[in-house]
């Protein structure tokens, strides 16, 4: 199984856990997070000027999959882990639709739950995806957020990308 898969079709989260974690039975541990989504940009409530009708995201095919690779060597060089999968959706994606999987496997739940973490900082900031927002007002490109840079920044990782 490979450890990064980009692709415009969904995902099964059962069948994503039991395949990493049937790799290894020396698994005690796994943790994963899905990302999807939301119906509003930047959270908010009320306007519906903010409603996303479409969230398009891009790629360039190859240097995707290899910055996200070295992500997961990132992590395996980090904590104690026997196994990562990330998957990523690319293309139109509508309000509730699963964009993104991170799962780790360990053989217990502390150095899981930090992998799994570190990996999604650091794919919030550094792999090369493109979102764009369609939206009542038209369509517009996402930009990095201070946020997220942040949050790489907690892992040592000084991240420039949010301006």
């Amino acid at each position: 199984m490979p450890r990064v898969s980009i692709q415009t079709e969904d995902f099964d989260l059962s069948r994503e856990v039991t395949a990493v974690r049937d790799q290894d039975l020396g698994v005690g541990a796994i943790t994963s997070f899905v990302g999807t989504v939301r119906d509003r940009m930047g959270g908010a409530v009320a306007d519906p000027a903010a409603a996303i009708r479409c969230l398009e995201l891009e790629h360039y095919p190859g240097m995707t999959e290899a910055a996200i690779e070295a992500m997961i060597d990132q992590a395996f060089a980090r904590f104690d882990i026997r196994a990562a999968r990330v998957v990523h959706r690319v293309g139109p994606l509508g309000p509730g639709e699963q964009i993104v999987l991170v799962v780790v496997a360990s053989a217990h739940r502390g150095e899981s739950f930090k992998a799994c973490e570190f990996l999604m900082d650091y794919l919030k900031t550094q792999a090369p995806f493109w979102k764009k927002e369609h939206t009542p007002q038209g369509a517009q490109w996402v930009d990095a957020r201070v946020s997220d840079d942040q949050a790489l920044a907690r892992w040592g990782i000084v991240a420039s990308n949010a301006g």
